[in-house]
């Protein structure tokens, strides 16, 4: 007879029930397979495979011409391949038994938040370290996890810190994207070394942590691996959504400047360029489009003499910059897959992280369309696949992933059911910062509810506050996808796509323009801010020089642990920066003026910070990032005040952690009594018990009331903070709160107490 588990009784014992042989359907269980068979294994005894020993490498001579003529060259091209490492790091895993220890079928998010759910999003090139200290040992540093530990923060994303950029002839050119056009599974020397790696996923493990590393599965710069696609060596061109151009039809293809590689070629090209068969034509849409620089996705190459000694010119794809061509994931070949793993493995079973961002996993997948339509490039079925593989792949060696997915909020959920275990909050980020600008929240609680409706789970999101990006004000989901839906809002009736505008227009308005200077628009994309800056401009500073430090850096620190609530105090990984942290503000123009000429105003909010006050002299970080202005101060001396923004952040951490709300489930968002009122409903492990988040975007003094249907009538409802009574809910299922301006609340909720029974 077949046995199946059902559960246990109260002794403890499996309970065991018998079925036929014709009852062999499968049934689903409540439980995944890890979870039955390892119920109580320790997270820090669940088998991670690791390399037998550390990936070795070579090095070649540079000698001769840098052309696809010289073996040498090509040899020493070789040596710096990621598509080469890959295939040597795999050989260490193939017909082991360590790849079979772990479960990797289904995502598991609440797992993933249980093994670090305080994340810091470190930005290499902007933390000042001491004097001769790399980026990665100040981040291996006791004192530095010391502080983190005592703030509650267990995880560190560290940014990409391998070797990015591109090689042009023999030397090296630098990034093009923030170190997102990676080259090399080589740790970058400007961050550190790979003991330094090693060292500092050592230190977080003893403090309890996890270090989380990036892959890049869409692109990579024109590195080693580009070079030798563009010379048609080996396989390295199925690497790529590149196309080789017959000599006769180079006319068709734009001249490259003289000291450039390619050129981005233009709309009319592109659709000659369709209809001669070579690519698919224009996508769905053109990210980062600037007249006379990028136009389109694609870039034709120069000519590039191969190994072969056959001269050729190329078309490839690139969805960002033509620094970063696009991985093509169907290739025959099948090297784009073979290297993204190889570099994954890597950074999991040699360096030693525990999980993985995968930056801009939902262009994986390309495919023409009806004459006429822009090709299929978003929401492909093949990016819901390569992100499958991915996923399983990292959790077969006992590694977690979150994905950077700025798309629809029903393409979040089809990549979450296979792919990645979290996904970043691009739903309501740009949500409470509207909330927030007009402190009004009714389109924070359409997102909110939109994404329960859509079946995303508010505990497989990464609720982040500011990281290395703009403020994202795409709002792909009603900018695109649900465009032509009807929504109710402000009492109207009004298209997704009408939404969208509206949205951005507000944003736009309160916190860009004349008025506040120190806040600028990125492209198409969103706003350049900080935190601190976008709360400077609701609160209506003319210029960042006219903060003091006192009563307006108290007002914005306030409104700056409001924001810090809202996304902590919900189910999910709640994250934040060093900007975030030290209460950073936006650089002066023309500090950076060099980086934003060409338009990327980024680089105006990724300003240099202390963040152990290291080196209060320093006024450059290591890799030439000009010193911001600090509102809050070091982590050191803020531990040392009680009415800081880190230990105030701390208390609002550790009441988070003591009530398990980061794995809590989120049942209800309430309609409200005052439009800037938020209110979060969550059910808590403890039976009957519910957790509220109860918010105040508002400026102003508010009394209203809290009604839910999930509310028990008789509950007790207390302050989570102090434990004092708030009150009693209601027959109707309410109570009232007052709220001063910008201030928030996490309240207990107790079932009823019983009635005495008659004797």
């Amino acid at each position: 007879m077949a046995e199946k588990p059902q559960s246990d009784d109260a002794a403890g014992e499996p309970v065991v029930q018998e079925r036929t042989d014709h009852e062999q359907a499968h049934e689903p269980s409540e439980i995944t397979y890890a979870e039955y068979l390892h119920p109580a294994r320790p997270r820090s005894l669940r088998h991670r495979a690791r390399v037998k020993s550390p990936f070795a490498r070579r090095s070649v001579a540079q000698d001769g011409p840098a052309t696809g003529g010289n073996p040498a060259y090509v040899d020493w091209l070789l040596s710096q391949s990621m598509l080469a490492d890959a295939n040597e790091i795999a050989r260490q895993f193939s017909g082991q038994g360590t790849m079979w220890q772990n479960p990797f079928a289904a995502p598991g998010p609440r797992h993933a938040v249980e093994t670090a759910s305080v994340w810091f999003t470190a930005y290499p090139i902007s933390l000042i370290t001491r004097s001769g200290e790399s980026f990665l040992a100040a981040l291996g540093d006791e004192e530095l996890w010391k502080a983190f530990a005592a703030i509650g923060i267990d995880g560190v994303h560290t940014g990409p810190v391998k070797r990015a950029g591109g090689i042009a002839g023999w030397q090296p050119t630098p990034s093009v994207d923030g170190h997102f056009d990676r080259i090399s599974t080589q740790l970058d020397p400007a961050f550190g070394t790979e003991s330094e790696f090693r060292a500092m996923c050592g230190m977080a493990t003893w403090y309890g942590g996890t270090i989380i590393d990036d892959v890049v599965p869409g692109h990579t710069g024109k590195g080693a691996d580009f070079r030798l696609a563009e010379m048609k060596y080996g396989d390295y061109p199925g690497i790529y959504h590149m196309v080789e151009v017959e000599p006769e039809d180079w006319g068709h293809l734009p001249d490259v400047p003289h000291g450039r590689d390619s050129v981005n070629i233009d709309t009319s090209t592109e659709d000659w360029l369709e209809k001669a068969g070579y690519i698919i034509g224009r996508l769905q849409r053109v990210i980062f489009f600037a007249e006379g620089v990028k136009e389109t996705n694609w870039s034709a190459t120069r000519p590039v003499v191969g190994a072969d000694g056959v001269e050729r010119r190329w078309v490839y794809l690139h969805y960002f910059k033509d620094g970063q061509p696009s991985i093509n994931w169907l290739d025959p070949s099948f090297a784009g897959m073979r290297m993204v793993m190889g570099d994954a493995l890597h950074s999991l079973t040699d360096l030693g992280s525990g999980g993985l961002r995968l930056d801009a996993n939902g262009f994986l997948g390309v495919e023409k369309s009806t004459e006429g339509m822009p090709a299929w490039s978003e929401g492909h079925p093949l990016s819901e696949a390569a992100n499958q593989l991915i996923g399983s792949m990292v959790r077969k060696v006992g590694g977690f992933t979150f994905q950077e997915l700025n798309l629809t909020i029903d393409d979040i959920r089809i990549t979450s059911e296979a792919g990645a275990d979290l996904s970043y909050d691009f739903i309501n980020r740009p949500a409470y910062h509207h909330a927030f600008a007009t402190g009004d929240t009714e389109f924070l609680r359409l997102t909110l509810r939109s994404s329960l409706a859509c079946g995303v789970d508010p505990a497989s999101l990464v609720h982040a506050m500011q990281n290395h990006d703009e403020l994202t004000y795409e709002l792909v989901h009603w900018a695109s996808g649900h465009k032509d839906d009807v929504y109710t809002y402000k009492g109207e009736e009004i298209t997704g796509g009408e939404l969208a505008e509206t949205i951005r227009a507000d944003l736009v308005a309160h916190l860009t323009g004349p008025q506040r200077p120190y806040n600028l628009i990125f492209t198409t994309n969103g706003i350049a801010c900080t935190t601190a800056s976008v709360i400077a401009a609701v609160l209506g500073f003319p210029t960042l020089d006219a903060i003091d430090d006192g009563e307006d850096r108290d007002r914005i620190r306030r409104a700056h642990l409001l924001l810090a609530m809202f996304n902590a105090l919900q189910p999910g990984v709640f994250a934040l920066s060093g900007w975030d942290l030290c209460g950073m503000l936006t650089l002066p123009h023309e500090d950076v003026a060099e980086l934003i000429e060409g338009g990327d105003t980024r680089w105006i909010h990724r300003a240099a910070h202390d963040l152990m006050g290291a080196a209060p002299r320093i006024r450059k970080s290591e890799a030439g990032m000009p010193r911001g202005r600090s509102l809050y101060g070091s982590l050191p001396a803020q531990l040392e005040d009680e009415t800081s923004f880190v230990r105030q952040l701390q208390a609002i951490l550790a009441v988070r952690r003591h009530y398990g709300i980061a794995t809590s489930r989120q049942v209800d968002i309430p309609d409200v009594s005052h439009k800037g009122m938020l209110v979060l409903v969550h059910e808590l492990d403890d039976p009957g018990h519910l957790q509220l988040t109860v918010l105040n975007f508002a400026n102003e003094h508010i009394w209203g009331s809290v009604r839910s249907e999930a509310l028990p009538p008789g509950g007790q409802v207390c302050n989570m903070f102090n434990d004092r009574a708030v009150g009693t809910v209601d027959d109707l299922q309410s109570f009232g709160v007052e709220l001063a301006p910008h201030q928030g609340m996490s309240l207990l909720v107790r079932p009823p107490e019983p009635e005495d029974e008659e004797v």
